[in-house]
């Protein structure tokens, strides 16, 4: 068996183990990897050839199509970012294991006071100190444009048990799927 120079480790598999994931059903990835993992590294600034700013945000809702929203500060560096370029990436990370998330799309800024308190939560009033109705707070919209996943098709236990076999007889068996996802 020949094997090529790239991706062999995929090769070796024994089952399948990649499968992209277009409309509805990447959708729905996202919102069930999303909402494992409930936050993740919001990344702007993708595009502007400098480096990427990173930091850590709590999803407050994920819809069926993949759509994600954030509450976040109108006077933040998130938000002046946003505005200079729209273009974020989001990197989640479910467990220790698996139920990994990278979603890449187009950020957009709302002041809808109704979206604000059906996200709101009482912890986010360390944020916004004058509650749900502080005039900094904004809502973004993330509405996804392409991602990819990679997780495992039987939970970790199994996948655990597959790697230790594996490693015994010299074999890949790994428990993982991973794919494109194209929303």
């Amino acid at each position: 068996m020949k094997i090529n120079e790239m991706d062999s480790i995929n090769q070796q598999q024994p089952e399948k183990n990649h499968q992209n994931l277009h409309g509805s059903q990447a959708g729905l990835k996202i919102k069930e990897l999303a909402e494992k993992a409930d936050t993740c590294f919001f990344c702007t600034k993708i595009t502007t050839d400098q480096p990427l700013k990173v930091r850590p945000m709590s999803v407050r809702k994920v819809d069926e199509d993949g759509t994600l929203y954030f509450l976040s500060a109108s006077d933040s560096h998130k938000n002046a970012d946003i505005q200079a370029d729209p273009n974020v990436h989001l990197l989640f990370q479910g467990s220790e294991h698996s139920d990994f998330l990278s979603v890449f799309g187009t950020a957009t800024i709302g002041r809808d006071p109704e979206q604000i308190k059906e996200l709101w939560n009482p912890i986010a009033k360390t944020w916004f100190t004058e509650g749900v109705d502080d005039p900094r707070i904004t809502v973004l919209r993330i509405t996804p444009t392409e991602g990819y996943y990679w997780d495992n098709k039987h939970g970790n236990t199994v996948a655990f048990a597959k790697i230790l076999v594996g490693s015994i007889i010299g074999q890949t068996l790994d428990d993982s799927i991973e794919g494109k996802l194209s929303v």
